[in-house]
Order: structure tokens, then sequence, then C-alpha cells
């Protein structure tokens, strides 16, 4: 039985629904704030009893019946953490569709798939979202929601490779392998761990949706799409436009009224708030359904406007949508007009806003209105339909609607690109605001602020960040195509492997290149170095340094000295990296320790530690081990923290055939501080050179679990640099092992 936490939770969510109000509009009603609401609807706080008397009177609802699980509630305190569930709210007043809403529940249960399709606007994504909500208990890992995009206005659809990214970081796995069928197998091995539903919005076609199919297991997964998917091996739900009985309770429900089902049944009690349908009016409700076409999205916005016109009659309603041409635009038109000017005017902008959904702070920068006016105009937009708060705070509109808004912004909006503009800006100073409060090597103090929240930030942010940035480039922004990648270049750090990153540091080299930003143009080229690098594309990755190095601004650029060294000092220590991946050790302690003199002279302790200990590796492997084990000791007196691990790595390899003990204690305490510090990476690596420093000192048997384990950290990551070497040694500790068996023998 549910504890008394969710029981009430769930009392207060059917009091939601009865309101038939966004969240802000019911905290207005009620006299709370929407933060508050929010927080009591999502079982983070116990709201006082103040609190659900209000409420309840706001639907017109006795709230005695409440009291006894209020006080449980209350003396229990909020429940624990719910599970991860990535799924859009339920419509609160979802209607009909039970047959098909049954057929899906029996297929998911059967085949552990369904597929619905239909066309726009038939209430595809809302019959997938009730049915995974009904679910939920039967699915204890959690929902995950993904829009594959294959219908949205002005966006591409979603690549296979990289909706697995999306999917596989919501199973928080935030180092995929780089390659469709790597990402495809690693996203089956998770879910069948799992008892999950998955819920894959907007499909363009079949291909789109093959690789992201769970394998055996538990979990299931539902599809939507436009099309039939015919070739897909996943049971199809077609859905038509509503009957009339269903049409006309959906209808009355959005409008505040009842009446009776003409196809039979349906009383005439008056819901809370609403009113009674006028006596005679029936022809006039056949006229509205007909001019809707039985399509949800059109019975809900038809059903809002009349809603909102206290003084209407459904015949007036009637009559104002038949004197419009088009159907869908004459439901569309009739919401506009209920809102000012100000409120059509953000609707048109909206439709050009790029990604997948967006906050008032975005909506504001777009439409150039102050904080406490977006928010009132959002909510209108919510009230009227044209706009849906999927959560708190976080808005997005239906694929028809975007597309309509775009037309009339095409139409009606000749200062569009500008406002666009004012959008891109707002989400470059937000990501640059949340980059600073995230330490990394160039920021060892970063500015006041919670990181873990940054970092959510960004993986909230992430899909629109990217949208973003593409319409940048289309819209020649080079401020924000230039910016944004070194805003993320942290987060980007931490997930290495992500699509999108190579493409846009390329982008951006363009764009600071056309900004005369020498500077900024050599760090871009580093990044796309680095992440060239760590695909295992050293050649490239070289190429890419060398190029930042000669682009490297001078005093004529009105670049101080200082600046010049640290920038000459990073390519110096990134290009001794690469040469020590290519094997040419000699190479790489030339440019290491040129790295190691500027990091000295700038008083930069951490990258000369860096530049030492990776130093310290190259001379290991030209055969001079006593000064490898001198640079490493330097390296690790220099650094603290995480930075210490590539020193005693290299100290912990280079004391293995001379001071077993001493070395593999070093190693543990490298190993020790990668998995303290959550760097699946550094723990890779660690275990590879453990299994390196037991063959050395002459147990290769026992080396081989560490390699093996290195191997299996590496699975799920991007480092096919990392993947190589450690498969190197991991052979030539397989060798060692086979030499020593047949010597045995």
């Amino acid at each position: 039985m549910p504890g008394a936490q969710e029981r009430l939770v769930a009392q207060l969510a059917q009091i939601k629904e009865l309101s038939g109000l966004s969240l802000r509009s019911l905290a207005r009603e009620a006299g709370l704030s929407s933060s508050s609401l929010s927080r009591y609807l999502t079982g983070r706080l116990v709201p006082p009893w103040e609190a659900v008397v209000a409420l309840c009177r706001a639907v017109r609802r006795d709230p005695r019946p409440l009291r006894a699980v209020w006080a449980e509630a209350a003396q229990a305190g909020p429940a624990a953490a719910p599970r991860r569930n990535d799924l859009p709210a339920d419509l609160f007043d979802f209607t009909g569709r039970e047959a098909e809403s049954a057929r899906v529940e029996e297929l998911l249960r059967e085949a552990g798939a369904a597929s619905v399709d239909g066309m726009a606007g038939v209430g595809k994504t809302s019959l997938a979202l009730h049915v995974a909500h009904r679910l939920a208990p039967v699915y204890p890992d959690g929902g995950l929601y993904l829009d594959l995009q294959g219908f949205t206005p002005g966006q591409e659809p979603l690549e296979p490779q990289a909706a697995l990214g999306r999917l596989l970081a919501g199973l928080e796995v935030t180092h995929p392998p780089a390659g469709l069928a790597e990402r495809a197998a690693l996203w089956r091995s998770e879910l069948s761990r799992r008892r999950a539903l998955v819920v894959l919005d907007n499909a363009a076609d079949a291909d789109q949706v093959r690789p992201l199919l769970p394998g055996a297991g538990k979990s299931a997964v539902l599809v939507t799409s436009r099309n039939r998917l015919v070739s897909l091996d996943v049971p199809p739900v077609s859905l038509r436009p509503l009957a009339d009985g269903d049409a006309a309770r959906l209808f009355g429900r959005a409008a505040g009224l009842t009446f009776e089902d003409r196809a039979g049944g349906g009383g005439r009690a008056e819901p809370p708030g609403g009113r009674a349908e006028p006596p005679g009016e029936h022809e006039a409700v056949g006229q509205v359904l007909r001019e809707c076409g039985g399509l949800p999205l059109a019975l809900r916005m038809a059903g809002a406007r009349l809603r909102h016109r206290p003084g209407w009659t459904v015949a007036v309603l009637a009559e104002r949508l038949r004197d419009n041409a088009g159907r869908f635009d004459a439901v569309f038109g009739m919401s506009l007009q209920q809102l000012d000017e100000a409120q059509r005017r953000t609707f048109r902008l909206l439709g050009v806003l790029p990604g997948a959904d967006f906050d008032a702070g975005v909506a504001g920068a777009l439409a150039d209105l102050p904080p406490g006016r977006v928010d009132a105009v959002l909510e209108e937009l919510v009230d009227a339909h044209l706009v849906q708060e999927t959560s708190p705070g976080r808005y997005r509109m239906h694929d028809l609607i975007r597309r309509y808004a775009a037309d009339l912004a095409a139409e009606e909006e000749p200062g569009a690109d500008e406002a666009l503009r004012r959008a891109l800006s707002h989400w470059l100073a937000v990501a640059v605001a949340h980059d600073r409060m995230l330490p990394s090597p160039q920021r060892p103090r970063p500015e006041p602020g919670d990181p873990d929240e940054a970092m959510a930030w960004f993986d909230l942010e992430y899909v629109n960040l990217v949208a973003a940035f593409d319409a940048a480039v289309r819209l020649g922004a080079d401020e924000v195509v230039a910016g944004l990648p070194q805003a993320m270049r942290v987060w980007f750090f931490r997930h290495r492997g992500t699509d999108d990153q190579a493409r846009m540091l390329t982008a951006a080299a363009d764009a600071a290149g056309r900004l005369g930003r020498r500077r900024e143009l050599a760090a871009l080229l580093a990044d796309l170095g680095f992440v060239l690098a760590t695909a295992g594309r050293p050649a490239e990755a070289l190429e890419a340094y060398e190029m930042a190095a000669a682009g490297r601004p001078d005093e004529a650029y009105g670049m101080g000295e200082k600046d010049d060294d640290e920038l000459a000092a990073g390519l110096e220590l990134r290009i001794g990296f690469v040469h020590r991946d290519l094997g040419d050790f000699a190479a790489a302690r030339t440019h290491l320790r040129r790295a190691r003199e500027l990091f000295e002279r700038l008083g930069r302790p951490g990258g000369q530690s860096q530049a030492l200990a990776v130093e310290g590796w190259a001379a290991l492997h030209l055969g001079d081990r006593d000064e490898a084990i001198d640079l490493a000791r330097a390296s690790l007196r220099l650094a603290d923290g995480p930075a210490r691990i590539t020193g005693l790595v290299t100290l912990g390899v280079a004391l293995a055939p001379v001071d077993r003990a001493e070395s593999l204690r070093t190693l543990h305490e490298a190993l020790g501080l990668a998995e303290e510090h959550r760097l699946p990476h550094q723990q890779a690596w660690c275990h590879s050179c453990l299994g390196v420093a037991l063959r050395e000192s002459g147990t290769p048997g026992e080396a081989l679990e560490h390699h093996r384990r290195a191997l299996e950290l590496l699975e799920p990551l991007a480092e096919a640099q990392l993947e190589i070497d450690c498969r190197r040694a991991y052979e030539e500790t397989l060798s060692a092992v086979r030499i020593a068996n047949d010597r045995s023998a």
C-alpha cells in the first residue's frame, strides 16, 4: 500500500486535474506560490494544512476527508526521492480511447513493444503518455522519454547514434562508445538489467527507431509516429479522429461545461467552476466538432477559447469558427484572439525558437519581456492550450502549433531574426555563468555557486544548446558560434564521446577566425585536437594543434606575453601527449620540456606537474628508468588531489622491476584517487598499469584481472586511444603468460 505522502500527492494531483488550470493559475487561485505548489505536487514538501484547504476551496471540494492522510504525511515527513521519470505530465482531461489504450497496454505486457500511429494532432503522444503513467507501477526502474524530432518544424530528425547517446545518458551512462552498433548493444545490455518503459515520440521512420529497441528483458518500448512503421517488428495501433461522443466530452471538459452524450449516456451535472450547456445548442456543438475534425488538439483549444469567454454560447463559438477560412487555422486563430498583443507576439516568436523545450528565461529574451511579464504571458498561453507546461517551469509546443506559429512569424514578424539572436545570446550568457561555477585545470578556483547544479543545468539544456548552436550557425551569429563550445568545455570533458563536440568546435574555430580573435581560434583548435586525440586520431589531432600554434596571438594583436605563454604551454603539453601516443617519445620529451619551462615561468604548478609526469613516462620508454623516477617524484611534489594520478602511475610503473611493494602501493593510491573523484578513464588506466607492474615484477598471471577490469571500464567510454594502449598492454601480458606457461610445461 502506498505511504501517506504518496497518497496525499495523488490527492493533490487529482485536485489539479479537477481545476483544469495550469500550475501557476491554480497557485494564484489558491493564494500560493507556484514554486511551493510544485514542491507539494512532486512530494518534495508536505504542505501546511492551510494550503490543502486553499487548494480544495479552489475546486469547491470539502477538505475534511483529506485531514487524516495529511496528518499522517506531515508526521512522516517528505517521501524519499522518487525513481527516475522523464515522462512529461499526463493530460488531466484525457478522454476516450479506451479500446486503443487497452490494446497498447496488452501489447506492452505481451510483446514488450507497441507503436501508435496517426495524423498530426490526433493525440498519439497524449495516448502514449497516458498509458505510460498508468503503467508506472509495472516498471519500477522508471520511464524514459525521448522526442525523436521526426516531424518537428525547423529541426532534422534525431540521428539514431545521437538518440542512443541521450537515452544512455538517461541511464547515467555518460561516456557511451562512439559507434552506432556499439551504442545499440550497450543500450540493450543496460535495459536488460532493468524494468523500464521507454517512450520514443515523434519517430520519422523505422530505420530511425530500429537501433533504439530494447532486446531481451523486462523493459518495454512505446513508439509514436505519423507514419505506420510497417517494416518495424513492433505491433501497431492506429488512431483515428475521436468519434462524436468522445469528442463532445473532451470539448465539454476543456470548455468547462457538460452535456448529454448524443451517442448515449452522459449527465448534466455541472463540474466545479464549470457551466451547463444552454438548451438548444446541440447543433452548435455539432458544428464545433465538425470544425475541429475530431482532433483532440483542436478540441482542447476550442474549449479553452469558450472557457475564457463566459459571455459566449457554443453557438457564438461555432459561428466564429465557421467564419474563418481554414479549419485548423480557425481553431488556432480563435485561441490567439483571446490574447493581448504581447501574448500573440510571444506566441509567434516561439515558433522560431530552436530546441525541444524552453524556460521562461529564454522566452523572455526572445520576446524582450521582463521576468514577471513573461511568466504571466506563458501562463496565458498554457491556459489557451497553445503551449504545454511539461513540468514546473518547462514548456514546449505541439509540432502543429509550432509550425502555425512559425508561419505567422514569417508573415508578421520582420524582427524574428533579431529576437532569435536575443534568445541565442541568452543561452550563451547562462551557459557561461554556469560554466564559471565548474572547477577545471584552467580554473582551479571557480566562481561561487553549486557545481552540481551547474552540471545539472547543462544536462537539462544540452539538447537545446546544440539546437541553439546550429541556429546560430544558420543565422551567422558568430559570437554565439564561437562562444558556446568554450562555455561547454568542462561539461564536454566530463561527457567525452558526445557526438556534437567535434563539429561544434570546427564551426566555432571558423567563427573565431571571422571575428579576428586569434587567441580564441587557437584555444578552440587546441580543444578540437584534444577531442581528436581522445578519439584515437592522433595524426589529425597533431594537425589541429599545429594550426593552433601557428595561429597563436602575439603582442601586435593586443595580447600580453603571459596570455601567449599560457596558450603555448598548453599546446606544447598536448602536442607532447600526441607524440607519446604515436610512440615518438624523443619528440614527446622535447615538447614536454618546453611545456614545463613555460608553466614554471607562469607559476602554474599543476601544468608543470603534468608535464613532468608525462616526460617521466617518455623517459621510461626511452630506457632511462632512474630519470623517469626522478621526474615522477618531482611531479608529485607539485601536485595534489586527482592531479597526482599521472605522476603516481608513472612512478608506480617505473618502480615495478626494482621495488614491487612500493610500485603496487603507489599504483593503488592512484587508483583510489581515480575512484574517489569518479574518473572512469583514469581508473581504467590505473588498472592497466597495475597489470603492467605485476607483469614487470614477475607475476603476469596476477596481472590479467587488472587488464580485464581496465577493458570493462573502457567499454562504455569513448576513449579510443586509451583503449588502444590498454589492449596493447593486455596483449603483452598475455604473451608473457604464454611464455611462462611454456617454460613450466
